[in-house]
């Protein structure tokens, strides 16, 4: 039992703390002003959260483009170290090798969630009209690939269903990559 409340709580914090990393990599990507004064809501809140892990691997690891690559390995580490950590503690001695992999697919599945959960978000927050930065914040995140789907899909009764399509292609990516990675595993 103790076991199973600690994974959950390491889980969760660990989680909380990669995807904040990858937010952080993401609205690098898009460009969105991460400065406190422009106005981003939550720029405060990613950086007093990644700020002690993104800083010091900043560096050792030299952003690539646009791609801040600093955020992606820290969320990386965060998820390797919790791996490790479990591994160590149950015993389940396995491969060096099946560690980093394991890895890599909890990277991926956390990008995969936390999209889910911006796009959740954002639908939800289109429900309302009323303005508010939290509103224009998540549009900026998702309105990108939102933009393709909505090319190829047509609104059926003045609705957008390409938050309903974006969903179900991030649903299927999961799919495919569970699926994926246990032939690769196992």
């Amino acid at each position: 039992m103790l076991l199973q409340i600690f994974s959950l709580t390491l889980h969760f914090v660990v989680g909380l703390v990669a995807g904040t990393c990858l937010l952080r990599m993401y609205m690098h990507w898009q460009r969105i002003n991460l400065s406190l004064s422009g106005g981003n809501p939550l720029a405060p809140f990613v950086f007093s959260l990644t700020n002690w892990i993104v800083l010091p691997v900043r560096r050792l690891v030299p952003a690539i483009g646009r791609l801040d690559t600093a955020s992606l390995v820290a969320a990386y580490a965060v998820l390797l170290a919790k791996h490790a950590l479990l591994w160590l503690i149950t015993g389940a001695l396995s491969y060096w090798l099946s560690l980093l992999v394991n890895t890599g697919f909890e990277l991926l599945s956390v990008i995969l969630s936390s999209l889910m959960w911006l796009v959740i978000g954002y639908a939800l927050m289109s429900w309302f009209s009323t303005a508010s930065e939290a509103r224009y914040f998540l549009a900026q995140l998702v309105e990108p690939l939102l933009r393709p789907l909505r090319r190829m899909l047509p609104h059926v009764g003045g609705i957008d269903l390409s938050p309903i399509a974006l969903m179900l292609l991030i649903q299927i990516a999961e799919i495919v990559l569970h699926t994926l990675q246990m032939q690769i595993v196992f």
